[in-house]
């Protein structure tokens, strides 16, 4: 097809070709502008770029946004790598954790199973589990250790882990285990490491909660639970397990003991509980009795004191000791 006058590239192409002819002059002009040694053209280099370099900067700005927007995309870059490696480290720790509690639950068996004593004083009596009387009324469990073992009521029973419960009821050949998850369940126990005493409530559920705390707010979730040995009933220092916070916003314990498998429970008897025998001397004084004593002593915390010596005897007494030596 032919072209026409009017077409517009014939106007537009000796326009870019001046264009260009001008462009190439001014970049030949600039770079002998800079090749030549001279005192003159040094100042009057200088002077030119104290004209036109300032009034750059608009031109600048776009390079120097894009050099941020860089730096700023690698920066989130970088941190998407670090975060990735948090993620993955945490997985590894995870990991680690369980297999941890693993290795702490085989080592506290195989250490049940060696009776192996870390402390002399506790020694033990290990029995097997009968019967699981656990109902929502009742959390208990019976074993094959009773009164012909030694076993007496209040005595703190384990499963190699963790404090199962306490010994309420014995009979000759059976014992009854009261679990820390029973509503008559009360035990004093410590908070790890922040030192508090609570006392362990059973109310029924897996997570029996903590009560009376002295400082709560020093409190966390994932603090280690011990007896306390307060009472002198459990021996210090028994694992019980640890803090959580419950769907009520309490704070409760996750205990050790696995008592969805309870095969075989130790029996602590570490120390001997004094029986009460009278339980009125617990409220008041036993009474002196009215009738002479007949231990030949004389009782001088019933007497009122006069000075270091006791009060006189009386007349007949003296008398009978007089004739007594006269004779």
């Amino acid at each position: 097809m032919a072209k026409t006058r009017t077409d517009p590239e014939e106007f537009s192409r000796p326009l870019r070709r001046v264009l260009v002819g001008i462009l190439v002059l001014s970049l030949l002009g600039l770079f002998l502008l800079w090749r030549i040694d001279s005192p003159r053209v040094e100042r009057f280099r200088a002077a030119l770029i104290d004209r036109v370099v300032p009034s750059f900067d608009w031109a600048m700005t776009p390079v120097t946004t894009a050099a941020g927007m860089i730096e700023q995309f690698q920066s989130y870059a970088s941190l998407h790598a670090q975060n990735q490696d948090l993620r993955r480290e945490l997985q590894q720790m995870k990991a680690w954790k369980e297999a941890a509690l693993q290795l702490e639950q085989q080592n506290a068996r195989l250490l049940d199973l060696n009776q192996v004593r870390l402390d002399p004083k506790l020694t033990h009596v290990t029995g097997q589990v009968l019967a699981d009387s656990g109902s929502p009324f009742r959390q208990s469990v019976l074993i094959n250790v009773g009164a012909r073992d030694g076993i007496l009521d209040g005595w703190a029973t384990m499963d190699g882990i963790g404090v199962v419960g306490r010994i309420s009821g014995v009979g000759e050949r059976t014992a009854r285990v009261i679990l820390l998850t029973d509503t008559n369940s009360r035990i004093p126990v410590t908070v790890q490491p922040s030192g508090q005493k609570g006392l362990l409530s059973g109310d029924n559920t897996a997570l029996p909660p903590l009560e009376f705390l002295e400082k709560a707010d020093e409190v966390r979730p994932g603090d280690r639970v011990v007896s306390s040995g307060d009472g002198g009933m459990f021996p210090a220092g028994l694992l019980v397990g640890q803090v959580v916070l419950g769907n009520d916003r309490r704070l409760r314990v996750s205990l050790s003991a696995d008592y969805q498998r309870l095969e075989f429970l130790r029996v602590l008897r570490s120390h001997q509980l004094a029986p009460i025998t009278d339980a009125g001397a617990l409220v008041a004084p036993p009474l002196l009795p009215d009738g002479p004593d007949t231990s030949g002593a004389l009782n001088t915390e019933a007497l009122p004191a006069r000075g270091n010596q006791p009060e006189a005897l009386p007349a007949a007494d003296a008398s009978t000791e007089t004739d007594g030596n006269s004779e």
